[in-house]
């Protein structure tokens, strides 16, 4: 039995029942493959149906206003996905008539879409041969075959690209799509594998050398950036003050309260006698509001200590994007997660 046979035996038993697996309709299909990225099924299952749900067709996504993708979107992070795909749905309403593409050299031309995503679109859609490759199926190429060349090297990404194109079913593509991906997240898993029920297991080269540990082999070569958000919690009566984040930086056109970056730790004492402190807001204490929090991006590591400042304080030189706002629409604003997780601890006065 040949590999993909065996793969396409097991998922037809075994695979998991998921709502986008039922419909060969592109927009769905692309909604899923998107939120998926960075995303387990779990977290991602929610957000999949809230989109279908608001937005059940792509011209409802290419109409709605980004305020309302992002504030969707809130908590799943990479938010220039769902920029992205707000430029796509606009491309497709512009370029294919309103009509999602199906075929894999069309969807490769909509912006935030490279080739995994066109490939599993249209082998879902339209039953194109084009084996997908994901961080599930480098696993599983990996192990099964022993390859311990870098995925994240050009070599690496050509030879399993190559291996996956000569396995894919010919017949029947998508199903081995599915099949392959889903085989990688829940037997052959990143820890914990279940060798002792693979169906590969007599001819996994990483089970016989005892390299299930360390393959797929990748080489991490990020440099990670540290940088020191000071938020400030600013009220006048029942409106609180807020700021939305510029373009060119993470979370742009995000939600958030006054900030200053600094480029390290600063104590309190310190904070009230900075420049850009004290350009903005006149001499008083700020208060903490609980210990610093840490919040882990791919590429930067934010500290953000947010502060209280005292009710009737003056705003100097306020940014264009400083505007207050009813304290009960706070719920109501696409916000990052940093700023969406504190407004539900206690440490956010209410």
């Amino acid at each position: 039995m040949s590999f993909s046979v065996k793969l396409i035996s097991w998922y037809r038993q075994h695979g998991r029942e998921l709502p986008w697996r039922q419909t060969s309709d592109p927009y769905i299909i692309w909604l899923s493959e998107i939120i998926l990225q960075q995303t387990r099924v779990e977290q991602g299952l929610p957000y999949f149906q809230t989109f279908v749900t608001q937005l059940p067709t792509v011209r409802d996504f290419a109409h709605a206003n980004e305020d309302l993708i992002l504030r969707l979107w809130q908590g799943l992070g990479y938010y220039s996905r769902a920029r992205n795909m707000h430029k796509a749905a606009k491309a497709v309403m512009t370029d294919f008539n309103g009509f999602f593409p199906t075929s894999y050299a069309e969807v490769i031309q909509l912006p935030g879409i490279g080739a995994y995503t066109a490939s599993a679109i249209s082998s879902f859609s339209s039953n194109e041969v084009r084996a997908v490759v994901d961080g599930n199926v480098y696993r599983v190429l990996s192990r099964v075959f022993g390859i311990d060349t870098d995925i994240n090297s050009g070599a690496g990404k050509k030879q399993f690209q190559e291996l996956a194109d000569s396995l894919i079913n010919q017949k029947e593509p998508g199903l081995y799509n599915q099949a392959i991906m889903d085989f990688g997240a829940t037997v052959c898993k990143p820890k914990q594998p279940l060798c002792a029920s693979c169906i590969f297991q007599d001819q996994c080269d990483a089970l016989a050398t005892n390299r299930i540990d360390v393959l797929p082999k990748k080489v991490k070569t990020v440099k990670i950036r540290k940088r020191y958000f000071h938020y400030f919690i600013i009220r006048r009566g029942s409106e609180v003050m807020v700021a939305k984040r510029p373009e060119g930086d993470i979370w742009a056109n995000l939600h958030e309260f006054p900030m200053i970056e600094t480029p390290a730790p600063i104590e309190v004492t310190e904070l009230e006698k900075d420049p850009m402190y004290t350009s903005h807001f006149e001499s008083a204490s700020p208060l903490p509001l609980g210990a610093p929090i840490k919040q882990v991006l791919s590429h930067q590591h934010i500290f953000a200590q947010f502060y209280l400042l005292p009710e009737d304080i003056a705003v100097k030189n306020k940014k264009t994007n400083w505007i207050y706002t009813l304290s009960e629409n706070l719920d109501k604003l696409a916000k990052h997660k940093l700023i969406f997780s504190f407004l539900r601890t206690d440490n956010f006065p209410k």
